[in-house]
């Protein structure tokens, strides 16, 4: 009877917490839908605040409730932030700009349109102030357009280039007992290192130090034309990491000001003519954007901007990856509607799914038959992201565009030691053919198996490099010097004729306006394809939690083996990917 009690107030409680769970999840969705809708008067003499304390992505997303879904993370988007800024440019009621900006998330090339816009939004005869009590290399790329940079004289400016750090696994593999099976083409194809290497190959090392050495150059030449110093100087300065304290960016000019967060605002005051002791109007930035919503443009004709972003993945995929089926709905959409004239793909993306990337290429070239289709390369356009973008009729791309690596690999773990010596599991199979059980995970491939994969492998590559050669009009041998896996940035990729343009989004839709023919203010931007609503976000996110939690809680210490092991899983078929995962800092 004790046991049936017991069992009965277990259940009473589970069915309260629910209930209070769900209740809080129904506010917080109906203050979302809510907030969502609500417009924001902007005050006289307000100043727009940009803190940017959240990912940038190409399209805003806002999810309040992340942390205990599961769900999507809240982004910035960049489209948005880009049209606030634009807005408060010619907007009256706002005096400038205050960027109180510590560590900023996003990639240099979406990092560089945001710059250019604080930059003509000076040209307006507004002030732009910033501050920070730490301030990382890319925040200081953005806080360098300012007219009065603030720094704690107690904090730090990190300024001592750029570098990349990849992880791993070949020791913790070698001590589970797995197997990585590995098949490539490219010598610079060395996404796979990670799972067969301790350390960077000489070719990985080769490939990061070119590119990470032309987005630096970029950024030391930007920042060396706002604040005014030689940029032989600044990459001496930054070379030899002379900046330790924040009297030293002071000494050396990074900096105008050591002052404290009051002390900024109070000088802001004093440009808008308020005393001290008077309220500072500063306009958080999400609220202002609320407002974007009529900067689509105008007209019946319009230009889709199709927003490709993430890993390429078959089928529908997701609000955070580019699914072929999706994406190829959407491009097809764009093509059959009368009223879109051009087609902008925005895209920023490391590749995927080789098969993924050829479904999306495909619907490129029909559309490309009809309608101009322009491709503008945001933080990453490599691999599967450059196969989506060959295709194009112009390919637009920022000189720090990470691009390239033209190059395929499959990956097969062999997880039979793991389970026989680790954990004590064994498998047996019955097959009607030699090959019936072929591709699989818990034994060994043949030699016969190993040379079929590769030559798949090699198939798969030729069809690559003979594609993109086609869409770059040069001849496939050419191409083919510059593939190899090899990443490239947008400079140095314009220099061997993978890009046409050095420039923005904006620079891709006036492309292709002038390409369809349209006049500015005659056509308005179709943004596709349509974006998961929070609410959908948050009510499918919850099975996907329940099954992690489930699975972390009985794998237990092995958990982080079946993170790996499902990153490889999912890994189907040949891979068009960036070589290795990338993080500039």
């Amino acid at each position: 009877m004790r046991q049936f009690f017991k069992y009965v107030l277990a259940t009473i409680t589970g069915m309260l917490l629910l209930g209070v769970i769900s209740t809080l999840l129904m506010i917080a969705l109906i203050a979302g839908l809510a907030s969502s809708d609500k417009t924001v008067t902007v005050a006289k003499n307000s100043v727009l605040e940009l803190k940017l304390d959240k990912p940038i992505g190409e399209r805003g997303f806002e999810n309040p409730l992340a942390g205990f879904t599961g769900g999507q993370a809240s982004t910035l988007g960049l489209h948005e932030l880009k049209t606030a800024i634009r807005r408060a440019t010619k907007d009256d009621d706002i005096k400038g700009v205050f960027l109180n900006l510590e560590l900023v998330q996003g990639g240099m090339a979406s990092l560089e349109e945001i710059r250019h816009e604080l930059l003509e939004f000076k040209k307006s005869g507004k002030f732009i102030v910033s501050y920070a009590d730490a301030q990382s290399e890319k925040s200081y790329y953005l806080a360098s357009v300012a007219d009065k940079l603030y720094l704690n004289p107690q904090g730090t400016l990190e300024f001592n280039g750029l570098s990349s750090e990849p992880t791993y696994f070949k020791n913790l593999f070698d001590k589970l007992g797995v197997e990585v099976q590995i098949f490539r083409v490219g010598t610079y194809k060395s996404a796979v290192e990670p799972y067969f290497r301790t350390s960077m190959s000489d070719s990985a090392r080769l490939q990061t130090s070119t590119f990470l050495n032309s987005l630096n150059n970029a950024l030391l030449a930007d920042v060396a034309a706002s604040r005014s110093i030689a940029p032989a100087r600044l990459k001496v300065i930054s070379d030899s990491m002379l900046v330790h304290n924040a009297d030293d960016a002071k000494r050396l000019k990074l900096v105008t000001d050591l002052g404290y967060y009051d002390q900024a605002t109070d000088y802001m005051k004093g440009k808008l003519g308020l005393k001290k002791d008077a309220k500072l109007s500063l306009l958080d930035l999400g609220d202002y954007a609320k407002n974007n919503e009529d900067d689509l443009g105008s007209g019946t004709d319009k230009i889709a901007v199709v927003y490709a972003e993430g890993d390429i993945v078959t089928g529908k995929g997701g609000n955070s990856s580019i699914g072929s089926t999706r994406f190829a709905e959407a491009i097809r959409k764009a093509r059959l509607d009368d009223k879109v004239k051009a087609v902008v793909l925005r895209i920023n993306s490391p590749g995927g799914s080789s098969l993924a990337s050829d479904i999306i290429y495909r619907e490129v070239m029909l559309t490309k038959k009809v309608k101009p289709v322009i491709a503008s390369m945001s933080d990453v356009a490599a691999s599967g992201g450059y196969f989506i973008a060959m295709g194009c009729d112009t390919i637009v791309a920022h000189p720090t565009t990470i691009t390239g690596s033209i190059g395929v690999f499959g990956v097969l773990p062999n997880l039979g030691p793991f389970l026989s010596d680790k954990i004590g599991i064994t498998t047996d199979r019955v097959t009607t053919g030699k090959f019936s059980d072929f591709p699989t995970v818990t034994r060994a491939l043949t030699p016969y198996e190993t040379q079929q994969f590769q030559a798949e492998i090699n198939r798969i590559y030729a069809d690559f490099t003979t594609k993109a050669a086609a869409g770059r009009n040069m001849p496939v041998e050419r191409l083919r010097r510059f593939a190899s896996g090899r990443v490239w940035s947008g400079t140095d990729a314009k220099a061997r004729g993978l890009v046409d343009v050095l420039g923005s989004m904006d620079d891709a839709l006036r492309i292709a306006a002038r390409r369809a023919k349209l006049k500015e203010g005659d056509y308005r931007i179709q943004q596709l394809p349509r974006q998961k609503t929070f609410a959908e976000e948050i009510f499918s996110s919850f099975g996907a939690e329940a099954r992690q939690r489930a699975v972390k809680e009985e794998m237990g210490p092995f958990y982080p083996m079946y993170v790996q092991y499902k990153q490889l899983s999912e890994m189907r078929g040949a891979q068009a990917r960036l070589p290795f995962e990338l993080n500039v800092r």
